[in-house]
């Protein structure tokens, strides 16, 4: 039932994670140094015996999983340590080698790159379920405690690992959306662990009502395509308004929808179509703009071809095509309906369920629920998504937590962790223009932070963590000029490090 929903929530990992990418990256050999030695396959899983509880030692350890790339290391060169956060980091190999930034700045600086995967994501659990009560031991603090203990504790499977510890050698934290957030989290948390740090499209301001996600997509994507979309949600909030019950059905109906019994996940099955404006000609996006925008062989002008034809062809666009792509057989209540609370989508307590213990950070200090504006602004999603549509979420999926829905404190996570207000040396933000997530990082409209050379913020023409990966350098130089940034900082602040200890 969760299709949907699913791909929403992946928007803040997709750029992160290129699951294309990936599936056609050659397999890596394995290198070789001068005295030689064949260094280990980037595969290759250690484990850290990691506290389950920084607050209680006494509760003992959990095996938490890392992998490590030393193609580039050279004894005195740093250690350039990232989580992927909030995903199973198995696969995600790429942030090793220079592919990604990370590789790069270990290539550059001669470094050890290290891959460490978050608690409760994955296979690195305190605890064999999910559980509320499990997953109460599932918070920021927890994490930038995992991240400074594995710093200042573990002893590295490489020649002289026991002897690369902060003070003893530059250590770098690097991290991109919810994990480049962890890294201004850390550094302000835990300061004079990390030398450096690279923060690549990092959410570090948490927020309840987060409806400035949909202001770079309706800025960027096509004008006429986005005349029609508004129009289209327009009618159907006015009709939610109107308690016109009867003629939501039949705009239900027109995209085969009239089986789901909540116009609340009817407004969630629009939402989609504005998710990813970035791909170009002949990918879905472009693919369902030109199903509502081309008639004819005539393409709309910037009005689009309004609301009846917008109706029309949205309806056959979501039947012909993508229903079947998110949906497959089921019925459309059985794919999208949200209001079961029995479904084992809530229910479902096994590990490596990373939709549920991200979730779980949502509902407790993060929000960043994706609504409707405010009215008076452009709508390309229904205003009658508001928080209320998804807190009632954290009921279903935590029953044991909340008796009813949370107001999510994400003052309090702003007041521990700085969030817009980050004022840290030798932090690095890279940002980009069309990023729905712009919003809440340290470039967001009306914010103004300066960009400090002991701080400093970058932005591309590029998107989500568009500056992680080496190929979108290749494709826009806006984003190679802000990885060249971002090298030429690490470089210059590497040169600074003075060892501290022995």
């Amino acid at each position: 039932m969760w299709a949907l929903t699913l791909l929403l929530l992946a928007s803040i990992a997709r750029a992160v994670t290129p699951n294309a990418m990936l599936r056609a990256m050659p397999i890596l050999p394995k290198f070789s140094v001068p005295n030689g030695t064949v260094l280990p396959n980037i595969t290759t899983i250690y484990y850290f015996d990691q506290l389950i509880n920084h607050n209680n030692p006494g509760l003992g350890t959990f095996q938490q999983r890392y992998w490590m790339n030393l193609e580039f290391y050279k004894p005195g060169g740093p250690i350039i340590l990232m989580t992927p956060a909030e995903d199973n980091a198995d696969g995600r190999n790429i942030f090793l080698t220079n592919f990604s930034i990370t590789g790069l700045i270990a290539q550059q600086q001669n470094g050890a790159a290290i891959l460490i995967e978050h608690r409760f994501f994955g296979y690195s659990n305190p605890y064999d379920n999910l559980t509320s009560q499990s997953l109460a031991l599932l918070t920021i603090q927890q994490a930038i405690d995992d991240i400074a203990y594995f710093a200042t504790t573990a002893d590295l499977p490489m020649p002289g690992g026991d002897a690369v510890k902060p003070g003893q050698a530059p250590w770098i934290l690097v991290g991109g959306s919810y994990s480049g957030a962890l890294v201004s989290y850390t550094m302000v948390n835990k300061p004079g662990i990390f030398w450096a740090g690279y923060a690549s499209s990092a959410v570090v301001e948490a927020i309840t009502d987060y409806y400035d996600y949909f202001t770079p997509i309706h800025e960027y994507m096509p004008q006429n395509c986005s005349s029609d979309i508004q129009a289209v949600i327009a009618y159907l909030d006015g009709m939610y308004a109107a308690n016109d019950t009867a003629g939501i059905q039949t705009l239900q109906e027109a995209f085969s929808l009239g089986g789901l019994k909540h116009v609340g996940d009817f407004a969630t099955a629009r939402e989609w179509q504005s998710m990813q404006p970035d791909d170009g000609p002949g990918s879905m996006f472009y693919e369902f703009c030109d199903a509502l925008e081309v008639k004819g062989g005539v393409n709309a002008g910037p009005d689009g071809w309004g609301l009846d034809h917008a109706i029309k062809s949205w309806g056959n666009y979501w039947n012909t095509t993508y229903y079947h792509y998110i949906c497959h057989d089921q019925d459309a209540e059985t794919c999208l309906g949200s209001f079961d609370p029995t479904d084992i989508y809530w229910t479902n307590i096994s590990v490596d369920n990373a939709n549920r213990s991200w979730f779980w950070m949502v509902c407790n200090q993060e929000g960043f629920y994706r609504v409707g504006p405010p009215e008076g602004q452009p709508a390309v999603v229904s205003r009658i998504l508001q928080p209320s549509f998804y807190e009632r979420e954290c009921v279903y999926m935590f029953p044991e937590a909340f008796a009813s829905p949370p107001n999510t404190p994400t003052a309090k996570t702003n007041a521990m962790y700085a969030g817009w207000n980050v004022n840290v040396s030798r932090l690095f933000f890279a940002n980009g223009l069309r990023d729905p997530w712009r919003g809440v990082t340290v470039s967001a409209d009306g914010l103004n932070k300066p960009n400090a050379t002991n701080m400093p913020i970058y932005m591309s023409d590029g998107l989500h963590c568009s500056d992680m990966f080496m190929y979108n350098g290749v494709v826009d130089p806006t984003v190679a000029a802000v990885q060249e940034a971002g090298l030429m900082y690490m470089k210059e602040w590497l040169a600074e490090w003075k060892p501290s200890a022995s």
